[in-house]
Formats: C-alpha cells, structure tokens, sequence
C-alpha cells in the first residue's frame, strides 16, 4: 500500500508547495501518476509562469503557452488552489515532457 498521501502536514510530500510538490508527483509511484489523469476533467488555473488560462489535465502538465510546468497531488486532486508551479527556471526532463 502507498504511504504517499498518509501526511497532511504542509510541506512535505503531496502537501509540499512550489518545485518540490512538482518534484514529489514526479517521482510518486516510479513516475506513473505525473502522467495520469485527474478527475472530473481536470482543473482550470492560470499559469504561474505568463498568466495563460489552460486545464491541468494530467497531475504534472506544461503550460501550453510558456512551459511552465504545474502540478497537483492526487490527495488535493480537486482543489486548484492546491496546483504549484515548479518556478520559471524548472523544465521537465525529455522523457516526461508533456
């Protein structure tokens, strides 16, 4: 059974704000979830990069306009106050990019 989600303390794991919330959903469970997608057809935001509008519709996801790359844990999945940007000078590795 995962642990991932056991910790509701802020900072740490899936409740980490910024690149390391971003970071952690890219490692959680061997990579697979960055890619996976969120319910009810994701969640609107505005990019914290350049301010475009787009759905996150994967937990780790670009924004189409800058790059940008934003996520959210899958225990705070439905709340898009809780999507992070990972920062201006953070890009996703080659094999992860979406």
């Amino acid at each position: 059974m995962c642990d991932c989600g056991s910790t509701s303390k802020p900072g740490i794991g899936p409740y980490a704000t910024g690149r390391a919330l971003v970071e952690f959903v890219l490692g959680a469970h061997g990579g697979a979830v960055a890619a996976s997608e969120l319910p009810n057809n994701g969640l609107e935001l505005a990019c914290g990069g350049c301010g475009k509008h787009f759905v996150l519709k994967t937990f780790v996801q670009c924004c189409p306009q800058c790059g940008g790359v934003h996520a959210v844990s899958p225990p705070r999945a439905n709340d898009p106050a809780a999507i992070q940007f990972a920062g201006v000078d953070f890009a996703l590795p080659k094999a992860n990019s979406h």
